[in-house]
């Protein structure tokens, strides 16, 4: 797994766990916005009801009933995956004649193996892992609990909060249910299940040691990353990435992302998406392809000293309001929110960070409402906000499932098809989207972004991402490529 060398020395690391159900059980939908998922599939979108009665808790240092509820929805995720690696080519007439020639470096296509951790949700196969853990890989492999291997498909990704969706074809799975990540405290046992160095089903104990960490991890330029880890201090190492940490109800609390090291392997401290985030997070991906944000369209910062001493503000915690975008529009000014206001509440929840209400906010998708509590000169007002996406509507969007990217190793770079409402915005009738960029490729060699949008090659009008890698296949010399950049602007250039 590869090291994170960052101020913070972070290394990406996570854990498994998952949950068999005990006992005869009765099934009822939770009432969220998952509703429509699994409705006749049992899995973590339906919640487990014990006809005897309710789940044992586990007495506090009492772990055997989590572990053994856990383990056998544990996966061992493999990955292979082909990468361009740079290589010094020795000249042997400079070795010969003492430096008369040039050497030089040549990009060489080599096959590698990673391995991480994931967790099941559905008894029909449905998998919760990282997105690093499955990121680039060429095929994905899922070994059971009962030593099963079985191929897997990358249904989808979401770079911003790091969790992806797999599945593997087989039923009756043994799955994790949803806990409460929410009503974790700090201090708290938890268990964290998983696969580190290769050991399967390995079980660990920690506490939570803080809730809301953000900045973490380092991301991609063009990722706005969702972060409000739990910190815990349960020990995790490479492998474990994309598992669960689990409560002492054998309850997925979160999935497990990375480590605090200055080594690469574990000391001291681990960090796990909620599944607050990851149950919205993985019903989007299923269900749409993408992840569905809704928006509050506001500058923020979070309340201190400084800034209540400059502001002569109320309160001291919350979130500070300190502009609106000037296009697109503003669900919230639109509502009523002003700058200066202080946002102390969403739907009820106190939000006294700005990881707490991106958090909160990142529960919701476009159309839906929220309740903001906003301290405006020491009073307390409400505001009904309908939340918009990063285009300033209420549409839900349809992404390319991961699964359906085309690679292109001519250009050295992954293809999607573009969505009616990217046809619509670019005013064309049809292209492919760059999704993912080797930078030793022709395309990163050429300093192309993700998101440049292939119109033509070689004149020749392009339908979708399958029709780029078909022309492009086996291909040999120049090509021209036409195209839209992600600010707008026609590109023609010759490869």
């Amino acid at each position: 797994m590869e090291i994170k060398n960052n101020v913070k020395n972070l290394a990406i690391a996570g854990v498994l766990s998952s949950a068999t159900t005990l006992g005869a059980y009765k099934l009822f939908l939770e009432k969220s916005s998952s509703d429509s998922l699994f409705t006749n599939t049992p899995s973590a979108f339906t919640r487990m009801v014990s006809n005897a009665g309710a789940l044992p808790a586990g007495a506090p240092g009492e772990f055997t009933f989590a572990a053994e509820k856990a383990t056998p929805a544990v996966v061992h995720i493999k990955t292979k995956m082909t990468r361009n690696v740079s290589r010094q080519m020795m000249d042997p007439f400079e070795d010969f004649f003492g430096g008369f020639g040039g050497g030089g470096r040549r990009q060489q296509q080599e096959p590698q193996e990673a391995s991480g951790s994931g967790v099941i949700i559905s008894s029909d196969g449905y998998i919760v892992t990282n997105n690093h853990v499955v990121q680039d890989a060429d095929e994905v492999s899922v070994i059971l609990n009962d030593k099963r291997e079985l191929k897997a498909k990358v249904i989808s990704t979401d770079p911003a909060t790091d969790i992806a969706v797999i599945q593997v074809k087989s039923n009756n799975l043994p799955f994790l249910t949803f806990g409460d990540s929410d009503g974790i405290r700090v201090g708290e046992w938890v268990l964290a299940v998983g696969n580190p160095f290769n050991l399967e089903s390995t079980v660990t104990a920690g506490i939570v040691s803080a809730k809301g960490r953000q900045n973490i991890i380092d991301r991609d330029k063009d990722v706005n990353p969702l972060e409000s880890f739990i910190q815990t201090d349960a020990a995790v190492n490479p492998g474990n990435s994309g598992g669960a940490l689990v409560n002492l109800k054998g309850e997925l609390i979160g999935i497990n992302t990375a480590i605090y090291s200055r080594t690469g392997q574990f000391a001291g401290y681990s960090f796990a998406v909620p599944v607050s985030i990851v149950k919205k997070v993985a019903a989007d991906l299923i269900k749409y392809g993408n992840v569905q944000r809704g928006y509050l369209g506001i500058n923020i910062a979070e309340v201190n000293a400084k800034l209540v001493e400059e502001k002569d503000l109320k309160v001291s915690d919350g979130v500070y309001v300190g502009g609106f975008p000037t296009t697109g529009g503003s669900s919230a000014q639109s509502a009523g929110l002003k700058v200066n206001d202080v946002i102390v509440k969403i739907d009820g929840i106190e939000t006294k960070s700005m990881s707490k209400l991106m958090e909160l906010v990142g529960r919701k998708r476009p159309g839906e409402t929220v309740v903001v509590t906003v301290n405006r000169d020491g009073s307390l007002k409400d505001f009904n906000v309908v939340l918009k996406n990063k285009d300033g509507n209420t549409n839900i969007v349809k992404g390319e499932v991961a699964g359906n990217a085309v690679k292109s190793d001519f250009l050295g770079a992954k293809l999607s098809n573009l969505t009616d409402g990217e046809k619509s915005k670019f005013k064309v009738s049809g292209g492919a989207k760059i999704t993912e960029i080797d930078p030793e490729g022709r395309l990163g060699y050429q300093g192309f972004d993700k998101g440049f949008v292939i119109t033509k090659i070689d004149d020749k009008a392009i339908t979708d991402a399958k029709e780029v890698a078909d022309v492009l296949a086996n291909r040999k010399g120049r090509v021209k490529i036409e195209g839209i950049d992600v600010d707008g602007t026609r590109v023609i250039m010759v490869l």
